[in-house]
C-alpha cells in the first residue's frame, strides 16, 4: 500500500537532506568527516530519549558499573554512531589495505590476515557473522575489495528514499547485498549452492529465535547463521571491526567456531547460537562504546 502523499514528502525531504550532507562531506577527508560526526552526535544523541534504551541495556549488562560510567559509555555509543554515518559517503575510500604490510600504516590494518587469505583461496563456502561494532560496513567493503564471493544481508531503511541512496553506495562499494526477508533467504541459500559465502549481522533481537544466553541474560537470537551452516555444511566465522585513534580501524577475523556433532537439529543450533553470542559477547566487552547500545536487545 501506497504511503500518503504528505508522507511520501517528509520522506522525500528527508532524503534530500541526507543526500545534500552526504555530497558535502564526500568533499573533506575521510578523517575530518568523521570527527564532524562523532562531535555532533555524542553532543545531540544523549539528549534523545532513545538514550534511555541504551542506559537500561547497559545496567542489564553492566550493573557493577556507576552512572557516570555508563553516561561516558553512552556518549562513546553516539560518537561512533555519527562517525560511522558521516564516514558513508567515504565508504569506497576508506580501505587502503594491501596484504602485507605492517601495521601502523594506511587508515586500516588486518588481524589473522592468514585466515582471510585463505578465504580467498577457498572453494568451499563459509557463513561469516558480525556485529554493530565500530563501522561494521566495513566488513563488507574488505570482501568486495579482495573480490570474494560474498553476499551480505543487510536491512532496507523504512525511507524509500533513504533506501536508495544507501543502496547506491552500498551497491559501490559492497557487492552482492540480500535483504533481512524471505527474498533475501531464498537468494541466500542459491548463493551458497553456486559457492558463495554469506555475511550477517547477528546480534539484534528476533522475537522467533530460540533464547539464548547474552551478558548473561536470555536473548531471542536469529537461527539463520546456525539453519545456514547445518543446511550446507559450512564453517562459520566470527569478523569485526574496531574503530582505531586517529581515523583508522582494525579488522579481525576468527578461526572457523566448533560445530557440534551430536544431539538434535534443535540442539546443535543452540549450541552454535552459544558459542556465537559468547563471540559477540567478548567483543562488545573489550569496546562497549562501539557497540549499538540503542537497540533494544533484551525484550
Amino acid at each position: 500500500m501506497r504511503s500518503p502523499w504528505y508522507i511520501r514528502a517528509w520522506q522525500w525531504s528527508v532524503a534530500a537532506l541526507v543526500g545534500a550532507l552526504f555530497a558535502l562531506f564526500r568533499l573533506v577527508p575521510a578523517r575530518w568527516a568523521s570527527a564532524a560526526g562523532g562531535a555532533l552526535s555524542r553532543t545531540i544523541g544523549p539528549l534523545i530519549p532513545r538514550s534511555n534504551v541504551a542506559r537500561r541495556n547497559l545496567k542489564l549488562a553492566f550493573p557493577e558499573k556507576t552512572d557516570a560510567e555508563i553516561e561516558v559509555i553512552v556518549r562513546g555509543v553516539w560518537d561512533n554512531l555519527g562517525r560511522t554515518a558521516f564516514e558513508y559517503p567515504h565508504l569506497d575510500r576508506l580501505w587502503d589495505y594491501e596484504h602485507g604490510r605492517e601495521p601502523g600504516y594506511g587508515r586500516i590494518e588486518v588481524a589473522n590476515e592468514e585466515i582471510f587469505y585463505l578465504l580467498e583461496m577457498q572453494t568451499k563456502p563459509v557463513i561469516i557473522f558480525t556485529g554493530h561494532l565500530a563501522n561494521w560496513e566495513l566488513l563488507a567493503v574488505c570482501a568486495a575489495f579482495n573480490k570474494l564471493k560474498m553476499a551480505v544481508f543487510f536491512r532496507r531503511p523504512n525511507n524509500p528514499y533513504i533506501n536508495r541512496l544507501i543502496d547506491k553506495i552500498r551497491g559501490e562499494s559492497m557487492g552482492v547485498l540480500l535483504p533481512t526477508d524471505l527474498g533475501g533467504a531464498i537468494a541466500a541459500s542459491k548463493a551458497l549452492e553456486q559457492g558463495w559465502h554469506i555475511g550477517l549481522l547477528a546480534d539484534q533481537h528476533f522475537s522467533r529465535g530460540p533464547a539464548i544466553p547474552f551478558f548473561g541474560r536470555p536473548a531471542y537470537t536469529s537461527p539463520t547463521v546456525a539453519k545456514l551452516a547445518l543446511r550446507f555444511d559450512c564453517d562459520i566465522h566470527g569478523a569485526r571491526v574496531e574503530r582505531l585513534p586517529k581515523g583508522r580501524f582494525r579488522v579481525s577475523i576468527t578461526p572457523a567456531i566448533p560445530m557440534p556433532t551430536s544431539g538434535t537439529r534443535d540442539e546443535r543450533i543452540v549450541a552454535i547460537l552459544t558459542e556465537v553470542n559468547r563471540i559477540l559477547e567478548s567483543w562488545v566487552r573489550e569496546h562497549p562504546e562501539q557497540w549499538l547500545w540503542l537497540h533494544r536487545r533484551w525484550r
